[in-house]
């Protein structure tokens, strides 16, 4: 079991998926406004690349994992044009927020929201031409079990598009993020978003989470093949694209 698999968000005895979706209900409504500033708006870059990188197949059916408040969802469905993305999150919170959204932008006949187990997602097999998730899978409960449930639904041929904070590898960034990322953002996440726990612990999942060449062997495990990955903003966000064979 991966480290990250055994950090909760708070310490009362509930599954760690029960305190995923508590953390994000709770912090639904300053969400957007907090990882846009926290990210200084790089955040929107490092999405607009890993939609770029399945432009080239033009899916039509596309599954947003852990798609939160849509930020993703939004932009893949206004650069893709597929004909359907379905976004999925165990936060009914989040997701309303992203409702509104696209509601207001008039996308709810391409973009629809569903409440999944991302470990037991209830869709068929070989569902989707991509699937992707941004920010998201460092929270599973069990990282094996949710790729492989993510490759699972892709079609052969299909693709993935993963985009995940991550750990700078080299001086001085890596000291830098390390400062930033223990007081800077715990500090900031606490006073606007009034939930005590929540940026202590999407730090410490980052710190915890496989990176690099150990996270293409765990997509390859999960039945992906031509993984690969892409460092972004000196190592602060990492791109994982595969391929279901």
């Amino acid at each position: 079991m991966y480290q990250q698999e055994t950090i909760n968000p708070y310490s009362q005895g509930s599954a760690k998926a029960a305190q995923v979706e508590t953390m994000f209900d709770n912090i639904a409504p300053t969400y957007d406004t907090l990882n846009h500033r926290l990210s200084w708006n790089i955040d929107r870059s490092w999405r607009r690349k890993a939609i770029k990188a399945l432009e080239p197949y033009k899916p039509q059916d596309i599954l947003d994992i852990a798609t939160g408040t849509g930020d993703f969802a939004i932009m893949a469905a206004q650069m893709l044009a597929p004909a359907r993305l379905v976004g999925t999150d165990i936060s009914e919170g989040m997701m309303d927020v992203g409702r509104e959204k696209v509601k207001r932008l008039g996308l709810e006949d391409v973009i629809s929201f569903e409440r999944e187990d991302c470990l037991n997602l209830s869709y068929a097999e070989n569902s989707f031409d991509a699937v992707t998730a941004a920010f998201g899978i460092r929270n599973f409960a069990n990282l094996d079990k949710g790729l492989s449930e993510m490759c699972r639904v892709l079609r052969p041929g299909g693709h993935l598009s993963i985009v995940e904070l991550t750990t700078p590898p080299r001086f001085p960034m890596k000291q830098l993020f390390h400062l930033y990322s223990h007081m800077v953002l715990p500090v900031y996440g606490r006073l606007i978003s009034k939930d005590q726990s929540a940026y202590s612990y999407l730090t410490k999942t980052i710190e915890a989470f496989p990176q690099g060449e150990r996270m293409m062997e765990i997509l390859l495990k999960a039945g992906f093949k031509e993984a690969s990955f892409q460092r972004l903003t000196f190592g602060i966000c990492t791109l994982y694209t595969a391929t279901k064979s």
